[in-house]
């Protein structure tokens, strides 16, 4: 058992400080809101292209087979230096007037394509472009604007191509100089396909951008040497029926794989990412996903992500919300989860208690079977098999408002299917959903980072993937 203690402080009024043993396991300028979520497309196959599979190691002309297909590096290598940007352990590297050109078509066409790029080492700024082909390679098409590469950080260049039929791709250096550039995670959607309802388009965005890796715990897909990235490594294009959920490692895998397995796509939102919702410059804006996953955050959302959230949810977008228990402030900021989830449904600029429901200052351990006698609640009775019980080893509780559009789904052993002592409820806001667990342990996979402690709830009762996956695929609007 591992013991976290934690000192709660309440800016006005000061309540005082509690001290307690507990745990058992481990500013944006607000967007204006859009008048609807933009659903994502559906990702070509094989993509994002994160240069993981491939080797080349010189410049010289060459084809190399990458995990979305073969491409052919023009004064370009595959580069896994310290010195190469990368998420993962592999990068393309481009020099002087070099390329990366696809020798095959996506057959779907090209809707959104984004390009992470940085310096190379200590080399100078350097410019490039994205360029089309809708006739097999034979001519190209300049694609928005060229780039600026200035900085030793991965930045993401976003470009609308929208076209239909046969599309390749080709990322071209522009300047001519020797300084180098590190590209990596190309991501491209296909054109015209995809929506909120549909098997295969539908996005989902695990937040990892709040202190979740705090303490023992690895509330993401995947975490790579202490950092979360984007786009979990290896490539999710590789993830196949039998794949284990150890091809990622954080508590959160085996839930991102299972999504996958299903036709989903799954992405991690970093450390220092920017939490929006309406804003076009930002690759990773709420707008782009159909469901944001946020497993008990350890700091408090600003003013501005607490807009974002929430408008997210009113304009059609899916919220899985996970709490943990009372005093388990895994970061010692004097907040924890349940604090910064009843700050954002009391303390936020859009609407005062938008999902009908709070989150209790409770610490229960128990195994339920107190479910919702409903035959035909898509949560407790889904696509992903009938939900029969919940265990949590150290949770909070949750209390509806009478008369709210919330709905409890599980509760305690002993309670009354009533308005209180909720562990597991569902609710509506706008055109949007929400989901409250109030417990990270069914989360749990039981995998993490080297030295932490972590538990395998995902598994420990069969209940749980079960709940889970009908419940993002609610939250998908997919049940």
């Amino acid at each position: 058992m591992r013991m976290s203690f934690s000192v709660r402080t309440f800016a006005a009024p000061l309540l005082g400080a509690m001290l307690f043993a507990s745990c058992s396991k481990s500013e944006l300028t607000p967007a204006t809101p859009t008048a609807t979520v933009l659903r994502a497309d559906v990702s070509a196959t094989g993509f994002p292209e994160g240069f993981e599979t491939g080797t080349k190691t010189a410049y010289t002309t060459g084809s190399v087979t990458l995990g979305s297909g073969s491409w052919t590096l023009n004064d370009a290598l595959i580069g896994n230096t310290t010195a190469d940007v990368k998420t993962g352990t592999q990068s393309a590297r481009v020099r002087n007037s070099g390329s990366l050109s696809m020798n095959f078509d996506l057959a779907g066409g090209a809707g959104a394509v984004t390009v992470d790029h940085a310096k190379y080492g200590t080399d100078a700024s350097s410019t490039w472009e994205l360029w089309a082909s809708t006739n097999s390679g034979s001519t190209y098409t300049k694609v928005g604007s060229t780039i600026t590469t200035s900085t030793t950080a991965l930045s993401t260049a976003s470009f609308t191509v929208n076209l239909a039929g046969a599309v390749r791709l080709q990322v071209r250096k522009t300047d001519g100089t020797t300084n180098r550039i590190s590209f990596d995670n190309i991501t491209v959607q296909s054109y015209g396909s995809g929506g909120g309802g549909s098997t295969g388009g539908t996005k989902f965005l695990f937040d990892a951008s709040h202190a979740e890796l705090a303490g023992n715990a690895d509330w993401a897909l995947d975490v790579d040497a202490g950092v979360t990235p984007r786009y979990p490594t290896p490539a999710a294009s590789g993830i196949t029926s039998t794949t284990a959920e150890t091809y990622w490692t954080a508590a959160l895998s085996s839930w991102g794989v299972a999504l996958v397995k299903l036709g989903n796509s799954v992405e991690n939102l970093p450390a220092g990412t920017a939490l929006t919702y309406g804003n076009a410059s930002n690759p990773q804006d709420l707008a782009n996903y159909n469901v944001f996953v946020v497993d008990e955050p350890n700091t408090l959302f600003t003013a501005a992500e607490k807009t974002a959230i929430i408008s997210f949810v009113q304009n059609g977008g899916g919220l899985f919300l996970i709490s943990d228990h009372d005093i388990s402030d895994r970061n010692n900021d004097g907040y924890d989860s349940v604090d910064i989830w009843n700050d954002l449904m009391t303390n936020n600029s859009v609407q005062a208690n938008p999902f009908g429901l709070s989150i209790n200052y409770t610490n229960i351990s128990e195994t339920t079977s107190n479910v919702l006698a409903s035959s035909t609640n898509p949560i407790l009775h889904g696509s992903q098999g009938d939900v029969t019980q919940l265990k949590f080893s150290n949770g909070a509780t949750i209390t509806k408002t009478s008369g709210s559009q919330a709905q409890p789904l599980i509760w305690q052993t002993t309670a009354t299917q009533g308005l209180t002592n909720i562990m597991c409820a569902s609710s509506t806001y706008g055109t949007g959903r929400v989901v409250v667990i109030t417990d990270s342990s069914p989360a749990d996979d039981g995998t993490g980072s080297p030295g932490n402690t972590v538990y395998p709830g995902w598994t420990e009762i069969a209940s749980h993937a079960k709940l889970h996956m009908n419940a993002s695929l609610w939250l998908a609007k997919q049940l």
